[in-house]
This record gives structure tokens, sequence and C-alpha cells, in this order.
């Protein structure tokens, strides 16, 4: 937990995964000098907005001055979400990985799957819909992924160029201050070294380096 006058840095998963899924981001932020906690929630149980004020709760038990945000797929809504209801939060930055701020195709054609209730759960609504405003206030960076590897294979594909499970046209709103697109997969988002690098830079300076896809 940041101390005092420190930075700090909450991650939050995506769906299906939990903060295991979150390790290599955050060893590569601790290695360059960020104290980090990640946010664990049920995924599938519970809708964005019950995850959003869990993550508000989660927050608030930092008493570091700068507080900042990474997410990735669903995590990023659920950090919009809250960021959208919080206005009292430490000032900070926030990086979105994959996050399909304009909804999700693979979404809306897997949701015709048998089981898909189960598969997709309470998030199923947030990923059809999206969150295409970024909340005022804070500075956000989103890393889309172009390596098409990923279930938009098996619902047949998403839609446009992407990282395999979201189209980088989906990565794209209104009140991004930046926006790189790197290549690299949908699950690669949370293992690359460049996506962490990028992701420091952000962090640090409010804008990614330059970005190659």
């Amino acid at each position: 937990m940041g101390g005092p006058g420190a930075s700090e840095t909450v991650l939050v998963h995506g769906l299906w995964f939990g903060c295991w899924a979150m390790g290599r981001v955050a060893r590569g932020l601790r290695e360059a000098g960020q104290q980090t906690r990640c946010f664990d929630y049920p995924s599938t149980r519970g809708d964005v907005s019950e995850h959003a004020a869990a993550l508000s709760r989660f927050a608030r038990r930092s008493s570091a001055e700068r507080l900042n945000f990474v997410g990735h797929s669903l995590g990023g809504l659920v950090i919009l979400r809250m960021l959208a209801a919080a206005d009292d939060l430490p000032p900070g930055r926030a990086v979105l990985l994959g996050s399909p701020l304009r909804g999700s195709v693979v979404a809306r054609k897997t949701a015709r799957w048998p089981g898909s209730r189960t598969l997709l759960g309470a998030s199923r609504a947030a990923l059809d819909d999206g969150f295409d405003t970024v909340p005022a206030g804070r500075e956000i960076g989103m890393i889309a992924g172009s390596r098409a590897i990923g279930l938009g294979w098996v619902a047949g594909g998403v839609g446009g160029p992407g990282d395999g499970t979201v189209a980088v046209a989906e990565t794209r709103a209104d009140g991004l201050t930046d926006h790189c697109i790197l290549p690299v997969s949908h699950s690669g988002l949370v293992i690359s070294r460049t996506v962490i690098r990028q992701t420091v830079s952000f962090l640090n300076t409010g804008r990614f380096e330059p970005c190659d896809a």
C-alpha cells in the first residue's frame, strides 16, 4: 500500500482472469520504480457497476498522493466506470490495454453461443456497449494490439484489424490522451515487455513513445 507522498498504480485484470494474469505487468512496473497493488474481482459474477464500486473502495485504501490505474480488457471498462462516478480520488493517470471502448463484436457474436450466459456472465452488457466517453480530469492512454490471435478466430473475426479478440477501432474513443498500437495479441498485452515499457512511459509522462504496429 502506498505511503504518504508516494505514487501507486492499481492493476485491474480482464474477463476470466485474476491478479495472476497481471503478474508480469506488476513486476515490470516495480522494476521501473512503481508501487503496485492488484484489484481482484469475480469478472463473470456481478456487473461492471458493482465491480467499479468495489474498485473505488479498494483504491481509497491507499494513502498515496498520486494514484494510477492499469486495466486489461474488461478491467479498463471497470476503471472508466469507476472514474466516471468518483471525482475525488487522488490525481494520476490510467493506461487501458485492449479495452473495447466501443463495445465488442466478439462479445456480441459469442452471446449467441450455447452457454454464453455462463461464459460472459453479467459483464456481457458492458462488453456489448463499451464505454465510449472517457471521463475528464485524468490523462488516459490506450494500448491496442494488432496481432490477430484470439477468440475472434472462433467467433468469425473482430470486424477489422485487431488483437484477435478486440478490434483496434473498438479501442478508440473521444477523450483519450494518447493511443498506441503494438504487434501483440490480446493476451500478449499483459506479458509484452514493449507494452510494459510503453505503460511506464505513459504513467511517467502522459504520453507513449512513438509506436509502430
